[in-house]
């Protein structure tokens, strides 16, 4: 659409007409076509093991997998809850159209009339296809948001569980992961298909993968703490990006960590691909 006007574009267009409902139209039935063309994204703990740990060695195809989402620090409470990692997840679930509908009506705020007139359908269709996404969602998400936990936490007392976290995470220290994770923590690793379920499980790895020199930035990472992870393999040498870990919180513990294993997201993050 670059360097055209609307008018020409789609002969449909109507000037007396508002101009962001014809583009979010036209930007939804492109997402929805590219949506019918290829599989759903998941998270590792989505693709079957013999168990836990299984395929580590193995990576897939990143195509397969949802990513890390940088959210800008103005972002709305609303906007953070529509990014969050359980949310994404739980839209893989989702036929397209209603994904669309329910992205269109509780995360963009169109009405109901707005989103039958975008997608080519009634406002019952609408509604309809609405309530069904609910209930789907009803079924995967947890009981209370991401925001809505670190906002019960507040961003002080956030701050120092991640701080213990990384200060855990980095020693090695088994005592100090078993008062930060939850007993039913899990923790995953994109693109390859390794999971973990359980705090013992979850220690038993992290302990097993030694203790390598490492240091950290603090981000933000769809709405949630998360670590971006440099390590260095040789004294004397940078330390290199390694991973991104999203972090989930169920009160003051850690109850769910993704680290997305790609050196690629760094610069999607605008994190150096080094430290010194």
């Amino acid at each position: 659409m670059h360097g055209m006007k609307p008018e020409q574009e789609d002969p449909r267009f109507d000037r007396a007409r508002p101009l962001r409902p014809w583009l979010y139209r036209i930007a939804t039935n492109v997402c929805m076509t590219a949506l019918a063309r290829r599989s759903s994204r998941v998270l590792s703990l989505d693709v079957p093991a013999s168990e836990p740990g299984a395929g580590a060695g193995v990576p897939l195809a990143e195509s397969l997998w949802l990513e890390p989402y940088p959210l800008a620090p103005e972002a709305s409470y609303e906007e953070r809850e529509s990014v969050e990692l359980a949310f994404v997840a739980a839209l893989q679930h989702l036929a397209p159209a209603q994904r669309a509908v329910l992205i269109l009506r509780d995360v963009l705020g169109f009405s109901a009339r707005e989103v039958s007139e975008q997608l080519d359908a009634t406002t019952a269709a609408v509604n309809s296809s609405l309530q069904r996404a609910r209930r789907t969602l009803a079924k995967s998400r947890p009981d209370r948001t991401q925001q809505g936990t670190l906002r019960a936490l507040g961003d002080a007392r956030m701050r120092e569980l991640v701080e213990r976290y990384v200060a855990a995470w980095g020693r090695r220290d088994v005592d100090a992961l078993v008062a930060i994770l939850a007993e039913d923590v899990t923790f995953a690793m994109p693109p390859h298909p390794r999971w973990w379920r359980g705090r013992d499980d979850v220690i038993g790895a992290v302990v097993r993968s030694g203790l390598p020199d490492v240091r950290e930035l603090r981000i933000e990472a769809n709405g949630q703490p998360a670590v971006a992870w440099y390590v260095r393999d040789t004294p004397g040498e940078p330390y290199v990006g390694r991973s991104i870990e999203v972090l989930t919180f169920d009160g003051e513990r850690v109850s769910a960590i993704v680290a997305f294993a790609s050196t690629r997201l760094f610069a999607y993050f605008g994190l150096p691909s080094e430290l010194e």
